[in-house]
């Protein structure tokens, strides 16, 4: 071991501030899984949980069709590329991929990422510059921030989801050549959908671009799935659509932006997290492709996972929890105190329920809670014993009455 004091004291400080966080009842365990992704999973105590806190809004991750389409990729292409997509990295599938994604959403083109934090890291910066205007909800995902932070165009933030703000900050970016608005479609923490006809409103009204993060949206959203710009009817009016293949379209990883052809050749172009990252694996483009294929055919899925998002929220509102308003199977039910949060999702776990905790910085200064995810494949059982846990610990921890 290293005697060098200055080396020493960085680990030193480093454990204490882990010990704070432990301490503050802040630390976030990490739950391993020693099964396939579902609504029941394995966990590696050997202990079989109702999982209400994935992004597995249709099922599709552990489903055994996904799982053959992945194999089935994999001994056509191979494990991997060793490479990145210009030099030697493009394979017949990411074409194939990226033409099914664009037909899906309405656009013209679509670039593959590795994840859809790189989707919005690389978005930003070959498109826009100091002259041009960045006008960004106050609650969008970290990786929409981060990309913006990579940007030298200036930057407003508007209000949550306030159309008011949003005018007053397209009215401050007036004197700028180029302005985007952008919005999560839907958001992650809270459930609410992004009010994307009055966002095309006031774009069209003050001649500016909309771009908008799918990622808890696409799949499921919209009359036919295709995503919160279906669901506010205006497909056709939305400039940019970054979104993950990581969640409810096949639950692996991937990202992608779909835009209009000039915009997707400057991001081949110039996008760096796509010029120097390794290429989608093939086994993950020929599952992804597969469940686009499967949800153009049916809205099954779909329609199992509205029915389950409706009946949940009613009964858990009814046991006298409070939640945040909406119509997105992100139910967060709101606890507001950081260690209560913890302790909740604790005994959640012993009741056989799985859920997470989530607290200040993800979510608000006393904003804490428990975000409950459904899925297509929750059966009505799975959620009514998922409920008679969370009346249990809500009533033994004084939540409820």
């Amino acid at each position: 071991m290293s005697t060098n004091t200055k080396r020493s004291t960085f680990f030193t400080e480093l454990a204490g501030k882990l010990d704070g966080l432990r301490e503050q009842g802040l630390y976030k365990p990490e739950r391993v899984i020693s099964s396939r992704q579902g609504s029941l999973v394995q966990c590696d105590d050997g202990r079989q949980l109702i999982n209400l806190c994935a992004n597995n809004y249709l099922g599709l991750s552990g489903d055994e069709e996904t799982v053959q389409a992945s194999i089935q990729a994999t001994e056509q292409y191979g494990y991997g590329l060793s490479s990145v997509r210009f030099i030697c990295g493009t394979q017949t599938v990411h074409k194939q991929l990226e033409r099914a994604i664009a037909d899906f959403l309405g656009m013209e083109d679509t670039i593959l990422y590795a994840a859809a934090f790189d989707a919005n890291g690389g978005v930003f910066e070959p498109l826009f510059d100091e002259n041009d205007a960045i006008i960004s909800d106050a609650l969008n995902h970290a990786s929409i921030i981060d990309g913006i932070r990579l940007c030298k165009a200036a930057r407003f933030r508007y209000t949550h989801n306030d159309m008011a703000d949003l005018e007053k900050q397209l009215q401050a970016a007036a004197d700028k050549r180029h302005r985007i608005i952008v919005t999560d479609g839907a958001f992650s923490m809270d459930g609410t959908i992004a009010q994307l006809d009055k966002i095309c409103d006031l774009a069209d009204k003050y001649d500016a671009l909309v771009m908008i993060d799918e990622c808890h949206a696409s799949g499921f959203l919209g009359k036919t799935g295709r995503g919160t710009h279906e669901h506010h009817n205006v497909m056709g009016r939305i400039d940019i659509i970054t979104g993950t293949l990581g969640k409810a379209l096949g639950g692996a990883m991937g990202g992608f932006t779909a835009a209009r052809k000039e915009v997707i050749d400057t991001l081949r172009q110039k996008s760096r997290p796509y010029l120097f990252s390794n290429t989608l694996a093939p086994s993950i483009a020929g599952a992804s492709l597969a469940v686009l294929e499967r949800l153009s055919k049916s809205t099954e899925l779909r329609d199992r996972l509205h029915e389950n998002t409706a009946f949940f929220r009613k009964e858990i509102a009814e046991l006298g929890f409070t939640i945040k308003p909406g119509t997105h199977p992100v139910v967060p039910v709101m606890l507001f105190d950081a260690p209560v949060a913890q302790k909740f999702a604790a005994r959640m776990y012993e009741l056989g329920v799985l859920v997470t905790g989530f607290f200040y910085p993800v979510v608000p200064m006393g904003q804490a809670r428990v975000r409950v995810q459904l899925s297509a494949a929750h059966t009505k059982e799975q959620l009514q014993t998922a409920l008679a846990a969370f009346a249990q610990a809500g009533r033994e921890l004084g939540l409820i009455k």
